[in-house]
């Protein structure tokens, strides 16, 4: 068993709301150049939830499941942060009050909070229903492995990956391995204890190269040569574990999200394929 802080880490609630999808006049524009109008992000998504496929959606960083924000900007600040994926969700007003969720993302830049419910759960829902969270799990820390850090990631979560220590290192199993080469928006970040960065695929050599065009929403993924502990940069040995957050995009230098979980800039992470490594496996 990994020794954790987790018996120190305080549990406390923070509010969210459904949030409406934005629409935009002008479209989309493509790395094509073509102009296209289709969904985005928001709202509530019937049919696309964590374990199916991320890709080849009619729609630009699709959100899984249900999209919720607080409506005031410094509040969201701390549901963002706060949230953890696998913390617990609950719908506290409309038809659906009292189902019970789980947080799977954290969607940069709109600064949406993702949460699965189940399908029934999911037609009984509104937009503006409540839902709250019961957050922890930031600030948790791997006590044998100071130069390994944790963000975003829950206890619930974290004892449900597919994780080994070996010689010093922590074995990792993940559903697809990434370069940071092909890592876009969301670079240059300042932290990365909310929100997320994407994975381009524009790329056809890469995509077939590294077999991404399975990805699916809850995959967990490692991002060889990546340094997520303060910021999202480029940095030889290192290696970030994440998860994927929102749909592939039609727009240049986007592409699938992936919120951090584990990132060290040393090599002390060595990710292995493990198909089931999916938030789908380990939470339904």
């Amino acid at each position: 068993m990994i020794k954790t802080n987790k018996d120190k880490l305080p549990v406390v609630s923070v509010a969210g709301e459904v949030w409406h999808p934005k629409g935009g006049a002008a479209g989309k524009v493509t790395a094509n150049g073509d102009i296209l109008w289709m969904a985005g992000t928001g709202g509530i998504t019937y049919n696309a939830q964590i374990g199916d496929t991320c890709m080849g959606w009619v729609a630009d960083h699709l959100e899984p499941g249900v999209t919720t924000r607080h409506k005031d900007d410094e509040h969201n600040q701390a549901y963002n942060i706060l949230s953890c994926i696998g913390n617990e969700a609950t719908v506290r007003s409309g038809d659906a009050k009292g189902a019970k969720g789980i947080v799977t993302g954290k969607h940069g830049g709109s600064e949406h909070l993702l949460v699965y419910f189940p399908q029934d759960v999911l037609g009984q829902m509104n937009i503006g229903d409540n839902i709250s969270i019961k957050a922890t799990g930031q600030g948790m820390a791997l006590l044998d492995y100071p130069d390994i850090k944790l963000r975003n990631t829950s206890p619930a979560l974290l004892e449900k990956m597919n994780i080994a220590e070996e010689g010093g290192k922590l074995k990792v199993g993940v559903a697809k391995i990434v370069p940071a080469d092909i890592m876009g928006s969301g670079l240059g970040s300042v932290g990365t204890a909310r929100g997320d960065y994407d994975i381009t695929l524009f790329c056809n050599e890469m995509m077939e190269k590294y077999d991404l065009a399975d990805l699916r929403f809850g995959d967990i993924v490692a991002i060889k040569n990546a340094d997520n502990r303060y910021g999202r940069s480029y940095k030889t040995g290192a290696c970030t574990i994440g998860v994927v957050v929102h749909g592939d995009c039609v727009i240049a230098g986007h592409g699938p999200g992936v919120t951090t979980l584990i990132t060290s800039h040393l090599p002390l992470i060595e990710p292995f394929i493990d198909k089931d490594a999916n938030l789908a496996a380990y939470f339904l």
